[in-house]
């Protein structure tokens, strides 16, 4: 380019941009007279000479670009940060649930309670605070060089501190914001949102979300809930000793709290008084004269923090409950009733080191009972929710569907003898083969041939449908026959949530915990639920009724008319029973937490009598009726019995005394004969049982 024009006879210069060598022009001569001399170009600009960049010049993009990093990062903190945040508790507040019937199964979350106003606080409260977390809270901006200073001097030399580094707003955007972490990269962005809550909120403000929000120890958030756990008192009428055991608390509450170490609180509460006479907040005599605060503790948690039927329930409490300071109490769908029925027929079954779980639930997915192990107490992991185990022959009834859907009736016949040829060759429980039977004896009999044979019949994908319909979400393989004897894995209460759906021939069914809003006709309309058609699900049933009735669930038979298919996995590792009888749908389930196989324990077996045991009692008449006593004709030439006597049925504890020996009679339940033998009392107790003896502590 063309960089400047020569003065006088020089001659003209051109550089060669970007590489190059500088080339001298060659004269053109003019007539007429023969001169080199380049004509005029009035036009033409001149480029000025560039000056040298100074300091200030850096300084000055330098800061520019540090000042639009910074809108950057505040722009990026409305987003990822908002200020309405620090308005909401930093802990989850406190859920009860109670069972249908009001009884609390669980509570679980923080104490917390509803915010402070600091105008209307007693001085002493905020001034306790103040003289021991930040002083010079309403002198600086955020962050105080100052307090950081004397920090970083007092960690370097070891000499201890009465004041941390941070202020109270930086403890809040710690607490709203951030995690606990111990990095300077979290500190940095500490102090950034610190600037950013002082340009945006007022100190009073700042300094309520503060008190409303900082953990006081024992499970316990903010000033108002901290001031009635310790004291039961509102934090408007806190007397000075006990604002300042408070104040004391916040810097290390679990190990502070007054409840659990009364020596430290005490030692720390002296710290603060000390802090707030050096503050000016009150003076030395006034100090002296501070009684020490009586803890006043009354709230007591009696009721567990958790169960399995809880553990499952409580996010979906936290799902349905907004985010609040206010204390929640939910009522679930959990029959108490149902619940400890459940309870006692599963500690009465002899499951050896086995684990169990079962699941309740009504057609419409209502849980009412769960169990998902033998101890919550032992093992927190829930066995109906959580556990995905193969189901077995239970996952039959899909394949069977899938086969009446196909319209394959169950007369129809199918071949129940071994499979020679294929890469798949299954085989019967007990290497039973029955040649050609019906489908319904197949599913009886629950025969492993007949039901690869039929699903080879309908195809992979119409099995698979059929259980997403009925709600199974797990994972289900393709192309593999093994899939018809339940080789892939699902929860317990997906699977018995499956089997709702064919009893009240509504689905998909979800589990739920707590009562559903009912539908309206919008959502109804949108959200219309599959069922089969009368034929198909007739069909089904009259096949579930049959495999308990005349098939391997023999031992779940009811006085009333029942469904359900056993299962047992590979080996034996898992073993259930699944099926429903009016409207209650139940789901057991027997195995090995290590997937060790059962010895001896089929779906038949335990699951089966778990399974009767439960609905006996569950559903009323379900159970044998007893037999009336027959009762012997009166003799007329019999002997006289006197009529003023009463029956023996009707006896209730009478004593009969022979001397040092009692007797006691029970009515129908036996008798018992209290006697003392070689000095030592025992009661001699006769039933049903046989003789049991038991020593008895002497009177004496």
């Amino acid at each position: 380019m063309l960089d400047r024009t020569s003065p006088g006879n020089m001659p003209r210069r051109r550089w060669h941009w970007p590489l190059g060598r500088r080339k001298v022009a060659q004269p053109e001569l003019y007539a007429p007279y023969d001169d080199a001399l380049a004509p005029p170009i009035p036009h033409e600009p001149i480029a000025p000479i560039k000056k040298p960049r100074g300091k200030w010049w850096w300084f000055s993009r330098g800061f520019a670009a540090v000042l639009f990093l910074f809108i950057l990062l505040i722009a990026w903190l409305a987003i990822t940060a908002p200020l309405s945040k620090s308005l909401q508790p930093i802990a989850p507040p406190q859920i009860t649930l109670l069972t249908s019937d009001g009884q609390p199964i669980a509570r679980n979350g923080a104490v917390v309670d509803e915010p402070v106003q600091i105008a209307k606080l007693p001085d002493h409260v905020v001034n306790a605070f103040l003289a021991i977390e930040d002083r010079r809270f309403y002198s600086h901006w955020g962050v105080d060089p100052r307090g950081l200073a004397r920090a970083a001097w007092s960690n370097a030399t070891g000499s201890g501190m009465m004041q941390g580094g941070s202020t109270i707003t930086q403890q809040l955007a710690k607490l709203t914001f951030l995690t606990p972490e111990r990095s300077l990269t979290r500190k940095a962005r500490e102090m950034l949102i610190a600037f950013w809550m002082e340009a945006r909120l007022s100190k009073e403000e700042i300094l309520e979300r503060y008190l409303s929000n900082v953990y006081f120890g024992d499970n316990v958030y903010g000033l108002r809930a901290a001031s009635l756990h310790y004291y039961y008192r509102q934090p408007e009428n806190l007397k000075p000793e006990q604002a300042i055991m408070l104040a004391g608390l916040v810097q290390a509450p679990s190990r502070l709290a007054p409840t659990r170490n009364p020596d430290l609180a005490k030692k720390r509460a002296k710290l603060v008084t000390s802090a707030m006479v050096a503050a000016g907040y009150m003076s030395q005599k006034e100090a002296d004269k501070l009684p020490q605060p009586i803890l006043d503790v009354r709230a007591k948690n009696t009721v567990p923090t958790g169960t399995y039927f809880a553990d499952w329930a409580m996010p979906r409490a936290r799902s349905l409950s907004e985010m609040s300071y206010s204390k929640l109490t939910l009522t679930t769908t959990l029959d108490s009733r149902l619940q400890k029925i459940a309870n006692n027929v599963v500690s009465r079954a002899p499951l050896g080191s086995a684990q169990v779980a079962l699941v309740a639930m009504r057609p419409d997915g209502e849980v009412v009972a769960m169990i998902g192990g033998r101890s919550y107490r032992n093992s927190a992991f829930n066995r109906a929710t959580q556990a995905k185990r193969q189901p077995g022959s239970t996952f039959k009834l899909f394949v069977w569907l899938a086969a009446l859907r196909a319209d394959i009736h169950p007369e129809d016949m199918v071949d129940d003898s071994p499979i020679t040829k294929g890469g798949y060759l299954p085989r019967n429980a007990g290497e039973k083969y029955n040649g050609d039977i019906s489908l319904k004896q197949a599913f009886a009999k629950s025969s492993n041939v007949a039901a690869v044979r039929l699903f080879g019949q309908v195809g992979d994908k119409a099995v698979i449908r059929e259980a997403q319909n009925l709600g199974v979400t797990s994972k289900l393989a393709e192309d593999d026959p093994s899939l018809a004897l339940g080789t892939s894995t699902m929860t317990l209460i997906e699977l018995t949530a499956a089997y709702a759906g064919v009893a009240g021939n509504s689905w998909p069914v979800k589990p739920y915990a707590f009562k559903k809003e009912e539908q309206s006709w919008t959502e109804w309309l949108f959200d219309w639920p599959g069922r089969y058609g009368d034929n198909t699900h007739e069909r089904m049933e009259d096949m579930l009724r049959n495999a308990v009735n005349q098939g391997t669930g023999r031992n779940a038979r009811l006085t009333i008319a029942n469904y359900g298919k056993t299962g047992t996995s590979q080996n034996n590792r898992d073993a259930l029973f699944v099926g429903y009888a009016e409207d209650l749908v139940v789901g057991i389930w027997v195995g090995n937490d290590d997937n060790a196989p059962l010895k001896g324990v089929s779906g038949g077996g335990i699951p089966a009598r778990i399974w009767r045991d439960f609905m006996r009692q569950a559903i009323q008449g379900a159970g044998p009726v007893a037999k009336p006593k027959p009762k012997a004709k009166p003799d007329p030439d019999g002997p006289i019995t006197p009529l003023d006597l009463p029956d023996l049925e009707d006896l209730e504890d009478v004593p009969i005394d022979l001397g040092d020996t009692e007797i006691r009679l029970k009515g129908d339940q036996g008798l018992s004969i209290s006697k003392e033998i070689g000095g030592i009392p025992l009661d001699l107790n006769l039933d049903d049982d046989g003789l049991a003896i038991e020593s008895r502590r002497s009177s004496e």
